[in-house]
């Protein structure tokens, strides 16, 4: 469901719009607060006015606000003759204007924020700390303050124990904390010693309190987030020769994010809908089967068109980054659907095969099923491209038209295929990640893993690490399995083709030892380790607290 006003996405059970703060249809009237410069809430109820006089509701001491400056009837704000003026995210206020949820409130030189009351288990509003450099008067043993430049949420209850997400604006790094860390946080300003930090961890933790705050400081200095500590640093090595070619190449394109908006607001909510929606579904559900009988039915193949083998690759590579462009719009677009910014967007260069990237680590200050969305959103439209090009394909008659429409369709499931992985850091892991509630999945279980096959002893942290693991080396030894017997299906194609029986078998043997190669990796070092008699330490089986 979308909002009438802004067109985001609502979340289920609604009555307010998370992202313009516009009462929905058939909801009570909102219970809204004024948050003042001092962080101190003034909840708005009937008639109130704002100034400097001792008569004021909301009385300032700034001299730039009138006596008597702004007024508050009915959920509407007034000017009340100010000299300066009264604003509203702003704009100036002439007449009345309607106050919404996050809107801002300018008297003078003064800025007060708008909020909604919000119970205890919803989620609250993305608090941005801008980045207003480091001041480095305080020292981490005398008065820890955590410096300028974060951005902090709290999630819904739904999110578990941990549903404060800390961003830090510097380098993008997130971090999850508790309702009483996140409490603890806020105590860390500046203003209050460390015997004083104890006394209050105590009174939220209890005993062990002086720990709590111990690992919350540890935690903020290394990602350098305290005033006065320089954080972790990760060591910058020199690279050359071969390992260069290696080395991933970002190049980013300015305003992106700005462009995504651009379209979501010019028409892309549209997708969204849910029409539109069903019909993706459906293409992508059906579009499967259609595919798997144009291949047994051989209406085409892989990399040929028009009987030659160059024309059809190429074809298929343009097919590829034409999916790929469109699979990175879906990102963006369910990005501003949601009321989240692409922060950095543009091309990724590894080895020599270019990739178009969209950043969505905003997606984290949203609760698990939104962020789920997000990373499903490119492999779905993966599917509904294949699903449109495999029917097309199935109702042209034979030629180049029907062989560039079976390019097309195999370069989106190709795609698809790769994207839905979750044993690769793609969408499909994301995702897996979010429905498990396990951060540091693949790590995590591939260090566990092969300290066993290594004999280094140990266990699994849970039984879905030891699932994951296990279905991990399933799933590649059967995608290997599959992409052999694909090579198989079109070979005799080939040896028709190229020429040469021999260039086209040691052409297909490459290709298959190259297909086990994630196989070999996981399971041959720690083998080749225990064989060799020095086992592998067993891992760590403590989970990432955050990041």
């Amino acid at each position: 469901m979308l909002c009438s006003s802004c067109r985001r996405q609502l979340g289920p059970g609604a009555s307010v719009c998370g992202h313009c703060g516009v009462a929905l249809p058939g909801a009570g009237a909102a219970a809204y607060e004024l948050v003042l410069g001092d962080a101190s809430r003034v909840p708005v109820t009937g008639e109130m006015t704002i100034g400097r006089s001792p008569d004021a509701t909301v009385q300032l001491t700034d001299p730039t606000v009138s006596r008597l400056h702004a007024r508050i009837d009915a959920g509407r704000l007034q000017d009340a003759g100010s000299r300066y003026g009264t604003f509203l995210d702003g704009t100036r206020v002439e007449g009345s204007m309607p106050l919404r949820d996050g809107a801002t409130i300018g008297v003078g030189d003064s800025e007060l924020r708008v909020e909604r009351r919000r119970d205890a288990y919803e989620a609250g509003r993305t608090i941005v700390v801008a980045d207003a450099g480091s001041a480095g008067a305080a020292r981490f043993g005398s008065r820890p303050r955590v410096r300028s430049g974060y951005a902090i949420k709290r999630l819904d209850a739904s999110e578990g124990s941990k549903r404060w997400v800390l961003r830090d604006l510097r380098n993008g790094t997130f971090l999850r904390l508790s309702d009483r860390d996140a409490r603890l946080f806020e105590l860390v300003d500046g203003s209050r010693t460390l015997s004083d930090l104890i006394v209050e961890a105590e009174a939220l933790f209890g005993a062990a309190g002086a720990a709590r705050l111990a690992r919350l400081l540890a935690e903020l200095g290394e990602r350098g987030l305290l005033d006065g500590v320089a954080g972790r640093r990760s060591a910058v090595y020199p690279v050359s020769g071969w390992r260069r070619l290696l080395r991933r190449r970002d190049r980013t394109f300015p305003g992106a994010g700005r462009l995504f908006e651009w379209l979501y607001r010019r028409g892309g909510w549209l997708l969204f809908t849910r029409p539109v929606l069903l019909t993706v579904a459906l293409l992508g559900v059906t579009g499967i089967g259609v595919f798997a009988y144009l291949v047994a039915g051989r209406y085409g193949t892989p990399f040929v068109v028009a009987s030659k083998l160059g024309l059809g690759g190429l074809v298929f590579l343009g097919g590829r980054f034409a999916v790929v462009a469109v699979h990175e719009l879906a990102h963006g677009l369910t990005m501003a659907s949601y009321g989240r910014r692409v922060e950095r967007a543009g091309l990724r260069l590894v080895l020599v095969f270019p990739y178009a990237f969209v950043d969505t680590s905003q997606a984290w200050f949203e609760p698990r099923r939104r962020r789920i969305a997000i990373s499903a959103a490119g492999p779905l439209s993966d599917l509904a491209l294949g699903g449109a090009f495999a029917l097309l394909c199935l109702a042209v008659a034979p030629g180049a038209t029907r062989d560039v429409l079976f390019q097309l369709a195999f370069a989106a499931y190709v795609s698809a295929f790769f994207n839905l992985s979750p044993f690769l850091d793609r969408d499909g892991y994301h995702i897996l990640v979010d429905w498990l509630r396990q951060p540091g999945l693949r790590r995590r279980a591939r260090e566990q893993l092969a300290g066993r096959l290594s004999g280094g002893g140990g266990s699994f942290d849970s039984p879905a690490l030891a699932r994951y693991a296990i279905c991990g080396l399933v799933w590649s030894a059967m995608a290997g399995l599959f992409e052999v017997v694909l090579t198989l299906r079109y070979a005799p194609v080939a040896f028709d083709l190229v020429g040469p029986d021999a260039v086209v078998w040691i052409v297909l043997v490459t290709l298959w030892l190259a297909f086990f190669v994630p196989v070999l990796v996981v399971v041959g070092k720690p083998l080749l380790d225990r064989v060799r008699g020095a086992p592998r330490p067993s891992p760590s089986s403590a989970p990432p607290t955050g990041g």
